[in-house]
């Protein structure tokens, strides 16, 4: 696992032929905050922003986990969607 195979999966989930489900998209976008940022480093979203909450909530719930240990679940869930969707 290396930086050049997180970039490359971060290039190719753009191009899935089908847009992943909710919780698809969450799990994406929370490991890849939490392999490029590290912990929630902001507040969470007011009441009315559910989508904003949603992607918060998903990336808080990492909180603690190790760049590496993120990368490699994010390039396992990019796999698994190519696989799922097409590319």
């Amino acid at each position: 696992m290396s930086q050049a195979e997180f970039d490359k999966a971060a290039e190719e989930v753009k191009n899935l032929k089908s847009k992943p489900d909710d919780q698809e998209m969450l799990f994406i976008y929370s490991h890849y905050k939490q392999a490029t940022v590290g912990d929630v480093n902001t507040d969470r979203p007011g009441m009315l922003d559910f989508k904003g909450k949603a992607k918060w909530d998903a990336w808080n719930s990492l909180k603690g986990k190790s760049k590496e240990d993120s990368m490699k679940a994010y390039i396992a869930k990019v796999e698994e969607l190519k696989g799922k969707y097409g590319i």
